[in-house]
Formats: C-alpha cells, sequence, structure tokens
C-alpha cells in the first residue's frame, strides 16, 4: 500500500498554538523523522483483567519473546494491591527477573512498572533497589531486588527527537536505522536475523521506568482511583518528585479522553489538555493520552489534538493509547500520525480492557498497528512476522481468540 499523499505532506500543525512550556519531556530523543515508536502494553494492561490466574513463567515467557521483536519499551507489571488487580500479584518476581536477568533482545529495552500511588513506588523502589536504606531518599542505582511488601490496598488505576517528526518518507521502512528499501521493511526475515546476530554480540541495556494514571472524568476518577481529579493530581505531584530524586523516568496516563462510561462520550478535550499539561509541569517525562471506551473517532481525535497543540503541548510530549470497541483505532492511529505523533501504544494480539469500562474491547492490536505503520512507510523496528507468532501463542496459552486480523493473515500467508 503506497503512502497517500496527505501523509506525505505531513507538516507542523502547530504554529498556531500558544507560546510552548517547559516541560521535563526525556521524550525529546534524536531519531530519524520517520520513526515511529511502538509500546507493547500487553504483559500489563492486556493481562490485567484476564480472569483466570496466568502463571508467572507465562507471564515471563511474553516478556521474552516481546523482547526479541525489536520493541524497546514493554510494560511489564503493576505495584497495586492483589485484592484490586489479583493478576499483577507477582510484578516484584517479574522485575527481580528483568534486572537481574534480562531477556535476550536486539536492542535496549525499558520496562514499565505502574505505580498507583506513593504505597506502590515505595514497594517499587524496594523491588529495584533493596539495599538502599529508606524509599524517601535517593538511593543508589538499582540491582537486582527483592519481593517487596505487599502493596496498601487503595483502588488502582485502570490500564499508556530533536528533528521534525511530522514528515513520513515515501518508500522506505525497516527495523535498523538507516532505513531499509520498501522489499526489506520489517516483516521480512532478513532484518529480523541480522537483529538477532547483533544481540548475541552484546547484551541489552535495561531500564525501568514508573507510570501513573489520571482520569479525565470526575466519575471515572472517582471509580477508578477513588478521589477527585484534583486530589488524584496531588498525590501524583509527590509520586513525581520522589521518582525524580531516583533518577526514574515518568510516564502519565489520561484515561477516557475520548468517551467515558460513566459520562458519555462527549468528554471535553480541553479538560484532558489541562490535565496532560498538569503532568507534564509536575515533571512527568511523557504523557499518553488513552481512548480507554474505544469510543473515539476521527472527528473526535482531531478535535483532541487540536486542543492539546492550543494547550501549548508538543506531539514530542504525547503518546496515543487507542481501543479497538468499534474498530475505529487504526483511523484514529492515521490521524494521529498525520498530526505529527510518533508514539502509540498496541498490545499483541490486541489483549487488554478496562475493568472499569463494561464492553471496553482490548487495545489495539500491535500486528495491526505495526502492518498499518509500515504501509505509510513509517519504520518501527518492529519484526512484524514474530509479533504475529507472539499473538498466535499467547492467545491459546490464554484460551481465547487472536484478535490481531493483520497477524491472523500473516501466519497464513507463512504457513501457505
Amino acid at each position: 500500500m503506497a503512502p497517500t499523499g496527505s501523509i506525505l505532506r505531513l507538516q507542523s500543525r502547530q504554529c498556531w498554538r500558544c507560546a510552548q512550556r517547559s516541560f521535563s519531556s526525556s521524550a525529546r530523543r534524536a531519531a530519524s523523522t520517520h520513526d515511529v515508536r511502538i509500546v507493547e502494553v500487553g504483559p500489563r494492561d492486556g493481562l490485567q483483567n484476564e480472569k483466570n490466574s496466568i502463571p508467572l513463567s507465562t507471564k515471563l515467557e511474553l516478556i521474552r519473546r516481546l523482547a526479541q521483536t525489536g520493541v524497546r519499551d514493554i510494560e511489564a507489571g503493576s505495584f497495586v494491591a492483589p485484592k484490586w488487580v489479583p493478576q499483577m500479584a507477582n510484578s516484584a518476581d517479574i522485575l527481580n527477573q528483568l534486572l537481574g536477568h534480562p531477556p535476550q533482545a536486539p536492542h535496549d529495552i525499558r520496562y514499565n512498572f505502574l505505580v498507583p500511588n506513593m504505597k506502590g513506588l515505595q514497594n517499587y523502589l524496594k523491588a529495584a533497589n533493596p539495599s538502599g536504606a529508606e524509599t524517601g531518599e535517593k538511593d543508589a542505582p538499582p540491582t537486582p531486588p527483592q519481593t517487596p511488601e505487599p502493596a496498601e490496598e487503595d483502588p488502582p488505576a485502570s490500564n499508556t527527537s530533536t528533528q521534525d517528526p511530522n514528515e513520513m518518507p515515501s518508500n522506505t521502512s525497516g527495523v535498523n536505522d538507516p532505513v531499509q528499501p520498501a522489499d526489506q521493511r520489517p516483516d521480512s526475515k532478513s532484518s529480523a536475523t541480522s537483529a538477532t546476530s547483533a544481540a548475541k554480540s552484546s547484551p541489552p541495556t535495561v531500564s525501568t521506568e514508573i507510570s501513573i494514571f489520571a482520569a479525565a472524568t470526575e466519575s471515572f476518577s472517582k471509580a477508578n482511583t477513588n478521589c477527585s481529579i484534583q486530589e488524584s493530581l496531588a498525590r501524583f505531584r509527590e509520586i513525581i518528585s520522589l521518582a525524580k530524586s531516583h533518577d526514574i523516568r515518568v510516564r502519565g496516563y489520561v484515561s477516557v479522553a475520548l468517551g467515558c462510561p460513566y459520562e458519555g462520550p462527549n468528554v471535553s478535550p480541553v479538560k484532558v489538555a489541562e490535565i496532560t499539561r498538569s503532568l507534564l509541569e509536575m515533571g512527568t517525562d511523557e504523557v499518553s493520552v488513552a481512548d480507554t471506551t474505544g469510543m473515539g473517532t476521527a472527528s473526535k481525535t482531531q478535535e483532541l489534538l487540536k486542543a492539546l497543540f492550543a494547550a501549548g503541548i508538543s506531539s514530542h510530549d504525547i503518546a496515543l493509547h487507542f481501543h479497538d470497541t468499534y474498530g475505529q483505532a487504526l483511523v484514529n492511529t492515521v490521524v494521529g500520525l498525520e498530526n505529527g505523533i510518533r508514539t502509540f501504544d498496541s498490545s499483541v494480539g490486541g489483549l487488554g480492557g478496562c475493568p472499569y469500562s463494561k464492553g471496553a474491547t482490548g487495545n489495539v492490536a500491535t500486528e495491526d498497528l505495526v502492518h498499518c505503520l509500515h504501509s505509510f512507510g513509517a519504520s518501527t523496528g518492529v519484526d512484524l512476522e514474530k509479533m504475529a507468532e507472539i499473538g498466535e501463542w499467547i492467545s491459546q496459552e490464554l484460551g481465547r481468540s487472536n484478535e490481531s486480523r493483520a497477524g491472523k493473515a500473516i501466519l497464513a500467508r507463512m504457513r501457505s
């Protein structure tokens, strides 16, 4: 599929917005203008709502396989009280394994862990740095951890370049820089082989980060975090401050940005922008704006992005997180791409859902998202065939159907 004219003519649409604010934003790293970053959320957001208990070995195997696909960011667990999200009860064990025995990978990988409150962050710090005497003061760099104390039983949160990112190439893609020709796109085995060889020569560097979750409506905030939006932001200020004192990267999420299960589909984009801006001004490095219910449409996504940019927020500072409840996730992704967004969340096999949003299906499948992005000539670094195989495997392990249409088509082609 050839790139559309609108994609080829992508230009910055932020010239009319207000003066740029000063944000933390370590996400502004050097990258080719055609690079698109995928944040794989399957091991955390994808699994947290599964009813049957998933063995630790299956979770670790899922992460191990994903690490070999070329993704550089993986949501790995959540330091929430097991009472609220039993599926995440062994997240400290996962952190232990990742720090002590990191999976082999073609690139350095950053693993994300959700912390819904200060107790969650303290338990994360104990797990990541057992030698530190205090979790309220800056400790030594993380070392292979011990299992932390149980998290306090507070309701958890739900389910997130120096160059101009607004231009896309016309006919190139690939898993490594420099850009490869179209016949060597990342769904070919040749690129995967070279990436795997590189991985064997030098072990990947593992880093971790935390994530925090706000909501765009009062009703969802109270159901999800048992407090108002302003109360949640006050809590996050303390969490971010402590995290930054430990040099920990912080990712924020704003849930129900394009539709709320309690207040309906018409969520104020200005309100979303205000919350996003507040998180960035507190020191959050990046904010993933999430369509938790899958109610978003192309026009609503465009309106939301316009409000974010008008609030002085750069496309470098945000990611988009779409659920595919109404089949609009890829359409909304293209809108984001045309507006300069270069980071998107997805889940292998379309795993996921939201425990506080009845009827919301899984995240957009990573296989579908990557296939779409590659068709526009974007470079994601992801081996699409490997991702398709993982989607089939984990779906079988969980006893559920594989929700990725592209993944199933790719597998059928591979086996024909």
